[in-house]
């Protein structure tokens, strides 16, 4: 499936983001959440890089995740210079950010997601570890072709409240 993904066309990539944020904007406890969890896109990932400009621009709080130790904790920024590289090359908050304990939304990178709300992540567990227990509502972003009828998951797998993809929004029941 991730080889699939980053075979994917930046033109591809970039459209379909922009289309993916479109759809955020229709869900209600997205528009009306007062603080968000986002990740710093890489790669063939839903690109995030606007939103976050927006984020900034509309003055919203919202906060990033860092990997301390094995576990993600998620830091307000007020600027990019506030990130550095982290775990895995990915872009993170510097350790001196506020740390953010509740997160209304937490926006979540995924490789594939199923309807019912399963998510397939680079198979670390940092975001079904974090997402554990947490009253977030949570947003599995992906593109439509990956989204996929069933794929296994265990008990510990943290559901997804919605899906998002640049042709839907999915609602879980």
């Amino acid at each position: 499936m991730l080889d699939a993904r980053d075979e994917l066309s930046l033109d591809f990539i970039k459209i379909a983001s922009g289309r993916i944020r479109d759809n955020l904007r229709k869900i209600d406890f997205y528009r009306n959440a007062e603080s968000t969890g986002i990740y710093y896109s890489i790669g063939s990932e839903v690109q995030t890089h606007d939103l976050i400009q927006e984020f900034f621009n509309q003055g919203k709080e919202f906060a990033l995740p860092r990997v301390e130790k094995n576990d993600l904790v998620f830091k307000k920024i007020s600027s990019l210079s506030d990130l550095e590289p982290g775990s895995f090359g990915v872009m993170e908050p510097k350790e001196k950010c506020e740390t953010v304990k509740n997160l209304d939304v937490v926006l979540v990178p995924s490789i594939a997601l199923t309807r019912e709300g399963y998510r397939l992540g680079y198979g670390f567990g940092f975001y079904d570890r974090y997402l554990h227990g947490k009253k977030s509502k949570k947003i599995g972003m992906s593109y439509a072709k990956n989204v996929l009828k069933t794929f296994p998951h265990d008990n510990h797998d943290v559901k997804m409240n919605c899906l998002v993809t640049e042709d839907a929004v999915i609602h879980v029941k």
